[in-house]
């Protein structure tokens, strides 16, 4: 199966494992024509704590590649935010946790069909405590 342009990579820096079955939710924030938004999709990270694809929340919903690809420009912007559950993921493994959620908000620029050169991939991974967190934009 192939990956979605957006996707996510958390590890748990408690245990130093990938953090398996946590919740997140990817959320379109803003876009050039106001028409998609807000449009949310949910994913389970895997076992390798990865989520490369996303499901929309409503059936009627355009996909996270679809979205990108209809954009009106080669360099339009459109705003994201991704979302980890992190309270009730932590306190479901007897740890308590500082962060409820913890969100990343970041821009995408560009569009594109999948397998075209130009495709871009904008993956984003976390390193998640119950007290701390970090990002960066990964490759």
């Amino acid at each position: 199966m192939s990956r979605d342009p957006i996707t996510c990579h958390v590890l748990n820096t408690l245990s130093g494992t990938p953090a398996a079955n946590l919740p997140v939710t990817l959320t379109l924030l803003s876009a050039p024509s106001n028409s998609q938004s807000p449009v949310s999709f949910h994913a389970i990270t895997n076992s390798d704590g990865r989520v490369a694809n996303w499901t929309p929340v409503t059936s009627s919903s355009p996909s996270v590649p679809a979205i990108l690809s209809s954009l009106p420009a080669a360099d339009s912007k459109t705003n994201w935010s991704v979302r980890f559950e992190v309270g009730p993921w932590y306190e479901a493994q007897g740890v308590e946790s500082f962060w409820p959620e913890v969100e990343v908000k970041f821009t995408v620029k560009g569009r594109g069909r999948e397998g075209e050169e130009g495709w871009r991939h904008y993956h984003v991974p976390v390193l998640l405590g119950p007290w701390n967190y970090s990002t960066y934009r990964g490759s």
